[in-house]
């Protein structure tokens, strides 16, 4: 089983040109599912959708979000599809499972108040603070993913034009405006702290850790929890939730959903949809807030 994942794999990076993170994904469903199935002393990938159903209700049993099922459920159907198109299996039992139904929740985002809380937490006085600074003024202002941002070079920034490039999922290069204030946050950083961090060696990525390499997902997601607590915000936060906050508070100003879309770098606007939601249960409380007749 473990040379059939691998296999696939390899066809996801090489055929499809799927990333790093959603390959290990992939890979993180199919060994759990693999390692159930060994349980069983089933020693292939089976085709019996019973077994399969009830490899999705263990999971429903040990209690895993309903998201997480969901993508094991997506991941199956897309393995399955590729074991059946290289004859390694006889029948597809994915095609006689159904999709769970998955409730749309709304993201978290932060008000005003606590986006200017959260960004005036780091200690600006000193290299890293003065880094973590710039860093939260990027993804506030330019709505990155956080494997986007840590892959940021210096080359992709068009400061004089008030623009950065990236390349988002599927390796898709999108160009994105940035404000004076994160621009100007950036300049600080170029300036007083990323030279003593990197001590002179090259790197051609803009924010680096201590060491002057690369930032990690991991890192970037431990310095924000570390600046939240700092600001006093109570709901759980991670670098998606600033996404979040800017695509909303674009929204609410007045943006076009295609606008946001090609902001955000959605393929789809269905996912882009769901801030309307966000932005018109803001405009209720607003109303309640206002009306007087409310």
């Amino acid at each position: 089983m473990n040379d059939l994942i691998q296999d696939y794999l390899h066809y996801l990076k090489v055929e499809r040109g799927l990333s790093e993170n959603t390959r290990q994904s992939y890979r993180q469903d199919l060994q759990q599912f693999a390692v159930f199935l060994q349980a069983q002393q089933v020693t292939t990938f089976t085709e019996d959708r019973f077994l399969i159903m009830n490899y999705l209700q263990a999971q429903t049993n040990a209690h895993k979000a309903q998201s997480s099922i969901t993508r094991s459920v997506s991941t199956l159907r897309k393995f399955y599809q590729y074991l059946a198109r290289e004859k390694k299996i006889t029948q597809n039992p994915m095609l006689q499972i159904d999709s769970p139904k998955q409730g749309r929740h709304l993201p978290a985002v932060l008000s005003s108040a606590e986006i200017e809380r959260l960004l005036a937490a780091p200690d600006t006085s000193t290299v890293l603070g003065l880094r973590d600074r710039a860093i939260l003024e990027v993804l506030y202002a330019t709505g990155l993913r956080v494997s986007e941002l840590i892959h940021l070079k210096m080359a992709d920034l068009h400061l004089s034009l008030g623009l950065i490039q990236t390349l988002g999922k599927g390796n898709k290069e999108r160009i994105i405006p940035i404000g004076d204030m994160a621009i100007e946050w950036i300049n600080q950083y170029l300036e007083h702290s990323r030279n003593q961090l990197t001590k002179g060696r090259l790197t051609p990525y803009l924010f680096v850790n201590f060491h002057g390499h690369g930032l990690t997902r991991q890192g970037i997601w431990k310095k924000l929890k570390e600046h939240v607590r700092a600001a006093g915000i109570e709901k759980d936060v991670t670098p998606h939730t600033l996404r979040h906050s800017f695509a909303t508070v674009l929204l609410e100003n007045g943006a076009d959903l295609r606008v946001v879309q090609e902001l955000l770098g959605h393929a789809d606007i269905s996912t882009t949809q769901i801030y309307t939601h966000i932005s018109k249960k803001h405009l209720t409380e607003v109303y309640q807030r206002s009306h007087p007749r409310d």
